[in-house]
């Protein structure tokens, strides 16, 4: 990996960031639509399991196989589906900034970003005090190619790092606080994992209102999972080719 010691919000981590598909953004690099439905991709997941057919049709509840196009590029490992909107949008801003150099949106941060970065400082704060770790701050990593980012929030010893959120929307920190479900980012906790070559994350939930309660800080440890990372890489690099293609597509119209 490449370590970049920036700020995150400042000009040189905006500049980093340009053209580099970011962990933060890796869900909706991989989101396509027109995929398997939940049958289909039962059976998928039997068969390639190691199921027989006869086993994988009982386990999805098919009294045939299913014949569908979906079905048979998803058993050959092939893309299935096509890209959402809102991956193509992605793609192209990606594309543009690959070309200038810099942000497509000239650096600007909504006031939940800003929020974000004022806040992690506390965040990762509260982590050491609870955990007796040490937290070291990270900048922004990147692939060795640098194709790949992610503002990884701290780094932990030689195997591990976090990751601190500070969402006000009751739904996400219901999501934590309550049901102890982070699924909703964990294309990010695993992609700074890939990106970083560790064995853990930690994922932190930082709310100051719930300080009265001693609760501002949910926090949990995920640990590498290669299965999950394998399928991920996959999908990113899938999706790289089609930045690539529209990068292509500008550079050839401007000759």
């Amino acid at each position: 990996m490449i370590l970049i010691e920036c700020e995150q919000g400042s000009e040189q981590w905006h500049k980093a960031r340009a053209g580099c598909i970011t962990a933060s953004m890796f869900t909706v690099a991989r989101s396509r639509v027109g995929g398997l439905d939940e049958k289909q991709a039962m059976y998928v997941a039997a068969v390639q399991a190691g199921m027989t057919e006869k086993e994988a049709m009982a386990e999805a509840g098919y009294k045939a196989a299913p014949k569908a196009e979906s079905v048979r590029l998803a058993l050959l490992g092939q893309p299935v589906g096509q890209p959402t909107e809102a991956a193509l949008n992605y793609a192209f801003g990606l594309a543009v900034e690959r070309i200038s150099g810099e942000p497509l949106d000239g650096g600007f941060e909504t006031w939940q970003m800003k929020r974000g970065h004022e806040l992690e400082p506390m965040a990762r704060m509260e982590h050491e005090i609870q955990t007796g770790l040490m937290v070291q701050r990270a900048g922004f990593v990147t692939t060795d190619d640098g194709a790949f980012g992610a503002s990884a929030d701290g780094l932990i010893g030689e195997d591990g790092g976090s990751e601190y959120k500070c969402f006000l929307a009751p739904d996400k920190l219901r999501a934590f606080h309550i049901d102890n479900d982070a699924s909703g980012i964990m294309d990010q906790v695993q992609g700074c994992m890939w990106i970083t070559d560790r064995k853990f994350w930690h994922v932190g939930m930082y709310c100051p209102a719930l300080e009265v309660v001693g609760r501002q800080l949910w926090w949990q440890e995920f640990k590498r999972d290669d299965d999950y990372i394998e399928k991920l890489e996959e999908d990113l690099w899938q999706f790289k080719l089609l930045v690539d293609d529209y990068e292509q597509k500008l550079r050839s119209k401007a000759a």
